[in-house]
């Protein structure tokens, strides 16, 4: 044991100085996937850090514990951890990537400097729009899809907001313009404890499908039919047409992208509920209903693992891994035929395996948020065009295909078409100049206008990420020494450096990881990824129902082999087959499609 250990840890060392001196993605794919099996030893050991520890009180009720949570997910996320039925639950804390020294947010004016609404003025404002050549716009739609199940810091204070002040140029039609706090966390007990400042998470921590099921049982209850196992299906409006409170349009966020989502695996439930009725008719409406969201959600984290994530960090060592997430450096072939051979995560990959918290209860992070703050990805531009000729059937911006105005589009044309014109065009790159226009002047659902650039670089700082340089630190990067070792483009180095009045150290994380260098064939940063190193696989390891319990007693032996056998391009042809011809080029549904008019 004790030569185990040394082994290990020699190979964790050699990991990062590899890392630092020739970096991950310029070795050879075999080496590569050392380097970063040895990145993520080190990350689950120095950064992971738990906040339910600090004191709370007031604390969400739970139920007692009762046979069903054996074999069935709770719709507040509740009982995953049988020993801790609260870990990761609908309203926990965010844990941390960082030591918690580190996220104590800068006192003010420090933390308006330089200001928010400058910085995404001077820096992150979309000339021209770049686009993501290697992937489709159907990325973009995943992402939302994902993060409207996994994190959500809620509406905001607006009680004493943000003062931003402006400069005389600016044509914004408010000064100050001001921005809502975020929520306390309203479980942390009143008086300073010298501990950093805690949010909470509205969702659930589990990669639990909430976007598709609810975050609470109530939610779950509106949204089911009560007859075999199946989901409502919206076609071109709300649910809830006698609630307008509960209509998602009201919620800021809402598009057309992340509802089609939505409806597709409304669309996938009810047919793998279809099938079990069939392999199981004595089942009730509820049995058929809670095998089939374990077995839709495990198929959407497989998706998310092996397809969305290497169509968006497409280097040959990160498929490879992200791949190997699921079935082990082994590979699917030998998966296939044998199962799981080894206890090993690394061989036989991570589902099926045991659960494994790294000594830290399960929790998203703030890290994890911000890194995920992708709005370049959208493009402000939008061609809808007819699946079976690729005529075309409407030009729009993303304003017309966000809140209520996706359910036009919804009611005017078909989602085969929607679907077509997604996967034939382009998103944008995670980089500097790229935001979405729209989103810089954006008006919410209740009418108030915001620049989501300013809020996303303020609330970072907020909630008490460091900023880039530190951020690389305590990941165990290399800070950059100035703008030009920042960046490989000299017009960017010389816009920061004026934003920033010179001080490196000063520079956002945001700003940092949209302008430093991308490996070969990423849509975002290698200081993000290192981030998706750590936790795209904590997030598998965590989950009782992808470990221990993902099992045919659990899942069903149909339930499992729907998900092996199946992927995102056999989901939409499944209720799509009209996308057959544009699909067939490509071996990944998140990669382009062909169009399937004339040549343009």
């Amino acid at each position: 044991m004790r030569s185990a250990s040394w082994f290990v840890e020699l190979h964790n060392r050699l990991a990062l100085a590899v890392d630092r001196k020739r970096g991950w993605d310029r070795l050879p794919t075999p080496l590569g996937l050392l380097t970063l099996i040895g990145l993520r030893n080190n990350l689950r050991r120095k950064n992971l850090f738990d906040t339910t520890s600090y004191p709370a009180h007031n604390l969400p009720a739970v139920e007692p514990p009762d046979p069903r949570h054996l074999t069935q997910r709770s719709a507040d996320g509740t009982y995953n951890d049988l020993a801790n039925p609260r870990m990761g639950m609908t309203g926990s804390r965010f844990g941390r990537n960082v030591p918690p020294g580190n996220t104590f947010p800068e006192p003010e004016p420090q933390i308006l400097s330089p200001s928010p609404r400058e910085v995404s003025r001077a820096l992150l404002t979309r000339h021209e729009f770049i686009a993501a050549e290697s992937v489709n716009a159907l990325v973009a739609a995943w992402l939302q899809f994902m993060i409207r199940d996994w994190v959500n810091h809620g509406q905001g204070s607006a009680d004493d907001p943000w003062r931003i002040e402006l400069l005389d140029d600016d044509p914004w039609p408010q000064s100050p313009m001001l921005v809502p706090r975020t929520i306390p966390d309203a479980t942390r007990p009143p008086g300073d404890d010298g501990l950093p400042p805690t949010f909470l998470n509205e969702k659930s921590h589990w990669w639990d499908a909430s976007q598709v099921y609810g975050n609470n049982l109530a939610e779950q209850l509106q949204l089911r039919e009560g007859e075999g196992g199946r989901l409502k299906v919206p076609r071109n409006g709300t649910l809830f047409p006698d609630h307008p409170d509960r209509d998602p349009a009201s919620i800021p966020g809402f598009w057309l992208g992340l509802v089609m989502m939505q409806i597709l695996f409304i669309l996938e439930h009810n047919a793998i509920c279809d099938r079990l009725r069939h392999d199981y008719p004595q089942w009730s409406d509820e049995e058929l209903f809670q095998r089939g969201r374990l077995i839709n959600t495990a198929l959407i984290a497989k998706i998310h693992t092996i397809e969305w994530t290497p169509a968006v960090i497409s280097h040959p060592t990160t498929v490879t891994g992200m791949r190997a997430n699921w079935f082990g450096l082994l590979g699917e072939r030998v998966h296939r035929m044998f199962g799981r051979v080894s206890r090993s995560e690394v061989l036989s990959g991570i589902p099926g395996g045991h659960p494994d918290h790294f000594g830290v209860p399960f929790s998203l992070t703030e890290e994890f948020v911000a890194v995920y703050r992708m709005h370049p990805l959208v493009p402000d531009d939008w061609s809808i065009r007819a699946a079976a000729d690729d005529s075309p059937l409407r030009e729009a911006t993303f304003r017309e295909l966000s809140g209520r105005g996706a359910y036009e589009f919804l009611g005017k044309y078909e989602l085969s078409d929607l679907f077509y014109s997604f996967g034939t065009s382009h998103p944008g790159l995670v980089t500097l100049h790229n935001y979405p226009a729209f989103l810089q002047e954006f008006e919410r659902p209740d009418g108030k206008l915001m620049d989501l650039g300013a809020v996303d670089v303020l609330r970072i700082r907020e909630l008490g990420v460091p900023r880039y340089n530190d951020f690389r630190r305590a990941l165990h990067l290399a800070p950059a020494k100035d703008f030009a070792s920042l960046t490989d483009n000299e017009k960017w180095a010389e816009e920061m450096r004026r934003v920033y009045r010179d001080d490196i150290e000063a520079v956002d994380l945001m700003v940092g990881m949209f302008a430093e260098r991308r490996p070969a064939g990423f849509a975002f940063s290698d200081t993000a990824f290192r981030i998706f190193v750590l936790m795209a696989s904590r997030r598998l390891n965590s989950d009782r129902f992808l470990t221990q319990d993902y099992t045919p007693q659990v899942y069903t032996r149909t339930g499992l082999d729907w998900i092996e056998n199946n992927t995102m391009s056999s989901v939409l042809l499944r209720h799509f087959p009209e996308l057959r011809s544009s699909m067939r080029s490509a071996d990944n549904a998140f990669a382009p499609w062909t169009n399937t008019g004339p040549p343009r």
